[in-house]
């Protein structure tokens, strides 16, 4: 039988920084290996543009991305929820993986602030790959 792919969902509160670095560093380094949803409690209007040059500068571009809002859907359909500051905003089903990442939030940062915070969750990104028996693309 097949294994399905693994399924993580990215969680903050706007969806503008943090939970939008996470997704495109797990897509960039995993490929169609992984299914990646990002979402934030309440979202903003757009990627905190100091978030969209730090990710620039380590060629990953999230000039297109659009923050979305954090759907019972969204966390049904995955298989490990990361909630990065959202509080008790992110629902709770029985049989998902969650972890909590405690990072700092770069809202209202400019980029030298947001770059240490890209890189920690780079970090973090690469040890779940680890952890899921993946290795960088």
């Amino acid at each position: 039988m097949p294994e399905t792919k693994p399924s993580v969902l990215f969680v903050c509160v706007h969806n503008a920084g943090r939970s939008q670095m996470a997704a495109a560093f797990l897509t960039h380094l995993a490929g169609d290996r992984v299914e990646v949803r990002s979402a934030g409690s309440a979202p903003a209007d757009a990627v905190n543009p100091a978030v969209v040059q730090a990710m620039a500068e380590v060629g990953i571009d999230l000039s297109a991305q659009i923050p979305k809002v954090l759907t019972t859907d969204a966390v049904r359909a995955s298989d490990i929820v990361i909630t990065m500051g959202c509080g008790d905003a992110c629902p709770v089903f029985p049989g998902k993986q969650y972890l909590d990442w405690t990072l700092d939030d770069p809202a209202g940062q400019g980029v030298a602030a947001v770059r240490p915070i890209r890189d920690d969750i780079e970090r973090r990104i690469r040890s779940l790959l680890a952890g899921l028996g993946l290795r960088p693309a």
